[in-house]
């Protein structure tokens, strides 16, 4: 990377967003542009002189092209409006839009791993249409593919181990499970890379590690006797809602086993 890029990072004050801005300044890239709907969670980084800039992906183009100004290079962190269908794909369209408008010359985004039409995952379509976007923008862009956050397992295992059962729709099947701290490194890595072409890289774990084999895990780690039942999709969404989790929220997080 020339030290004259400047290098922006969307959705900065969530974890993968904030991460990457940290990495870029342990790197000791020229300058950082930290963006974000809040600025004042990022009151930290302002301080360590990154410039902090508010940016909110509902507003038109022309309003977000400021926000992007000046930089050369961004990092469009999919957004979290995963409750409106074709809401968050706008956002990422505005956000195309605005970076065009804006004079960037290359756009990382983080998309899904193997992201088609027809897959099971809600969230595929927003994915496989912000891709089909930046295809036709006239940007230079990556698209990183990042596979399912080992981080979530942190989350889903305790309830597991606790009750002693593994609930999931998945039968045999798993996921190449892959760090955000991966996710992340790989962003940066990108961001600050020179590569000005068109790409997708596939940001995976591995191996692909079964529901089965995660209920071995937690046996062997806790000495608690934990068991994979694999059920159909709508008992999965049932158990989870009467566990207190919105229908849509359940529906989404089923749809990836």
């Amino acid at each position: 990377m020339t030290k004259d890029n400047t290098l922006l990072v969307t959705g900065a004050s969530g974890q993968l967003g904030r991460r990457v801005v940290e990495l870029l300044l342990e790197a000791g890239t020229h300058k950082v542009i930290a963006a974000t709907r809040s600025p004042d969670k990022l009151a930290d980084l302002a301080e360590r002189g990154v410039e902090v800039r508010k940016a909110d992906f509902d507003q038109a183009p022309g309003d977000l092209a400021e926000a992007f100004a000046g930089a050369q290079r961004i990092l469009l962190v999919s957004t979290d409006a995963v409750g409106r269908p074709g809401h968050r794909y706008a956002q990422h369209q505005r956000a195309i839009d605005a970076a065009g408008r804006a004079g960037v010359s290359h756009l990382v985004y983080t998309s899904l791993t193997h992201p088609v039409r027809d897959s099971p995952v809600l969230i595929a379509p927003d994915h496989v249409q912000t891709e089909e976007a930046l295809e036709v923008s006239g940007l230079g862009y990556t698209a990183l593919r990042n596979n399912l956050y080992a981080d979530i397992l942190l989350m889903s295992l305790p309830g597991a181990i606790a009750s002693g059962s593994l609930f999931a729709a998945a039968e045999d099947g798993g996921a190449a499970y892959v760090t955000r701290e991966d996710c992340a490194r790989a962003a940066a890595a990108t961001l600050a890379s020179d590569f000005d072409g068109k790409r997708q890289i596939e940001i995976t774990g591995p191996d692909v590690v079964t529901y089965g084999e995660l209920a071995s895990i937690a046996s062997e780690l806790t000495g608690k006797e934990v068991a994979y039942i694999p059920v159909d999709e709508e008992s999965l969404v049932a158990g989870m809602t009467a566990h207190g989790l919105p229908e849509p929220l359940a529906r989404l997080m089923a749809s990836f086993d």
